[in-house]
């Protein structure tokens, strides 16, 4: 085979047409102008998923908080899905196959996450957990100044980057959400609980800085910027998405976007600062804040970047 016919590629068996992989590092997948994979149908978002190669040169699969979703072999990609030769994709109504010739029927290693957070298909009421919240700033308006092409690509690497890093951390599942990513720490040893959420603060800290690294690798016309919230309490978890639900879940929304107003990258919720250890409270600034969907001020906990970084270094 000579080298073009090795690349990999999408193909759509219903008309025979085929959508190059080949060159890049990105393809944005949608019905969107500008999109690489174009698919001509109401159920496609415009800007749908993603397929981006990572560093060992396999490629991966993000869906971009798309309406129907994506799926790969009949389950729905809730986080990065690195692809296997002869995988079937579905956005909406269109499905197309996954061809890699040059993996042939190689089976891709996947690094297994600590079997403490290994997702479940079961709901599980009242598990202690936290959920983290990370957002881009200002990126609705952002995006209307970008190309198709250099929004997917900035997205998709955000997001890809931002699973790694999670998953390296040992969070239990993530999720995309618009210009959000969304982590879960499922704490099934309540004395592992304080360990657990050093990990979910050093997840904020290496997002924050593969942030400023898209940032200056790519030509955007000003710096992304980003605000976490984090909270700690009972949630519903599993499910065949990975699901985590309940108020602890919503709250940890409002307290990213209480970011805006505090005027500091970071706040989590009081529960989560009373599971800290001593030496890790130290940084923090307490704030009352108002929610939205909460009666009365609630408590926050709040600290920079530059702050949460330097409390790492120590610890």
């Amino acid at each position: 085979m000579t080298p073009s016919a090795l690349n990999p590629y999408l193909l759509m068996e219903s008309s025979g047409r085929r959508f190059g992989l080949g060159e890049g590092q990105s393809w944005a997948i949608g019905r969107g102008d500008g999109c690489a994979v174009l698919l001509d149908s109401r159920s496609v978002s415009r800007l749908h998923a993603l397929i981006q190669r990572k560093d060992g040169g396999e490629l991966a699969l993000v869906d971009l908080g798309s309406r129907n979703g994506s799926f790969v072999n009949g389950t729905r990609v809730s986080f990065p899905r690195v692809l296997q030769d002869k995988d079937r994709l579905v956005f909406g109504d269109q499905e197309l196959l996954f061809r890699n010739p040059s993996r042939g029927e190689a089976v891709l290693a996947v690094a297994p996450l600590d079997s403490r957070n290994e997702p479940t298909t079961a709901l599980h009421t009242h598990s202690l957990a936290t959920i983290m919240v990370v957002d881009i700033r200002d990126f609705t308006p952002l995006a209307r100044t970008l190309t198709e092409s250099l929004l997917s690509q900035t997205i998709g690497t955000w997001f890809l980057r931002s699973g790694q890093i999670t998953q390296r951390q040992g969070s239990w599942a993530q999720k995309y959400i618009g210009d959000a990513v969304m982590a879960v720490w499922v704490h099934d040893n309540p004395a592992n609980v304080a360990a657990d959420l050093l990990k979910t603060l050093r997840a904020v800290s290496e997002i924050a800085a593969a942030t400023e690294e898209i940032s200056r690798n790519l030509p955007l016309p000003s710096p992304l910027r980003i605000g976490a919230g984090i909270n700690t309490g009972p949630a519903i978890v599993g499910g065949t998405d990975y699901t985590a639900l309940g108020d602890t879940v919503n709250a940890a929304f409002r307290l990213e976007s209480a970011t805006k107003v505090l005027g500091l990258g970071i706040a989590i919720g009081e529960k989560t600062y009373e599971q800290l250890v001593e030496p890790a409270r130290v940084g923090f600034a307490r704030r009352q804040v108002e929610l939205k969907g909460y009666e009365g001020p609630s408590t926050a906990w709040a600290i920079s970047f530059q702050g949460l970084d330097e409390f790492l270094r120590k610890s």
